[in-house]
């Protein structure tokens, strides 16, 4: 039986509602700085409270954008980055999937030598890669595309090494069962485990949704084109200026719609998200 505790209940409340108030502090004074006028936002006091600029301010940022980090509307690098995120999250997830599943149930010369080689590239991050992975960006063509932009990061050992460990927690009588009906491998593959990865599928997508949009260095190096600047480099492009200050209510709206899909994406696939945290029985 659980003792019910009024005044821990009381402090864990608290201590909740002050963790709630740092994390949205910032964000709700971004969200107030897009919504006025730069003029407003250089004068003492600063602002708490929104103010008349919400629809200019935003419509200009999605339509126009600043044209002194490039004039590129928000909208367009929004829309680079939901590319690129979606690429990279779902090849991830499909070249891992079919990696692990060939690890564990295909019999083949030195599969566990494969394995660990997949495995020892978490040693060698995008930075510590990058100047040959961007000579081969290059020389096939790839830059200023979105598959220079996607095609280089959508190999993942991570995702890999987990849906191995996930694999192998699935009992051996499934695949007997389904050699005995006549499944073969890609039906086995299918209709068994792909219904049964849907929560570690849910959570993978979130993390590595949420990793390709706030890529930065990679689309900084292969991208010269300014439509295909992502909206991290345009956040960046912004606030450094040369010669000017920063247009701190674009800076600030542009913030405010940068952070709109990711929480989405959490938000949408949250129950799938904690499921496949945590569960460790199928």
């Amino acid at each position: 039986m659980v003792e019910n505790r009024p005044i821990l209940a009381i402090v864990s409340h608290l201590v909740l509602l002050i963790g709630v108030v740092i994390i949205a502090y910032p964000i709700w004074m971004a969200f107030v700085a897009s919504t006025h006028a730069p003029a407003d936002l250089m004068r003492m006091p600063v602002p708490t409270w929104p103010g008349d600029f919400f629809i200019e301010n935003y419509s200009a940022a999605i339509a126009e954008g600043f044209e002194a980090a490039g004039g590129v509307p928000v909208g367009r690098m929004m829309f680079n980055s939901l590319i690129m995120a979606l690429a990279i999250a779902i090849g991830k997830i499909a070249i891992s999937i079919i990696a692990a599943y060939a690890i564990v149930y295909f019999q083949f010369p030195f599969r566990m030598t494969a394995f660990w080689l997949i495995f020892v590239t978490l040693m060698l991050p995008v930075e510590v890669r990058i100047l040959p992975t961007f000579e081969v960006v290059a020389d096939l063509g790839m830059l200023n595309s979105y598959a220079g932009l996607s095609i280089p990061l959508i190999a993942s050992a991570t995702a890999t090494f987990l849906f191995r460990q996930f694999f192998l927690t699935v009992p051996e009588e499934l695949a007997e069962a389904a050699r005995i009906d006549g499944a073969g491998p890609l039906k086995f593959f299918r209709d068994i485990l792909l219904p049964l990865s849907r929560t570690n599928i849910a959570a993978l997508f979130v993390i590595l949704f949420i990793y390709g949009w706030n890529q930065y260095l990679w689309p900084l190096l292969v991208t010269t084109d300014e439509s295909y600047y992502t909206i991290v480099m345009g956040i960046q492009r912004m606030v450094a200026v040369p010669d000017s200050e920063p247009q701190w209510h674009m800076v600030m709206a542009t913030a405010i719609l940068a952070m709109i899909p990711p929480v989405f994406v959490v938000v949408a696939m949250q129950r799938l998200f904690v499921r496949g945290l945590v569960e460790t029985e199928k």
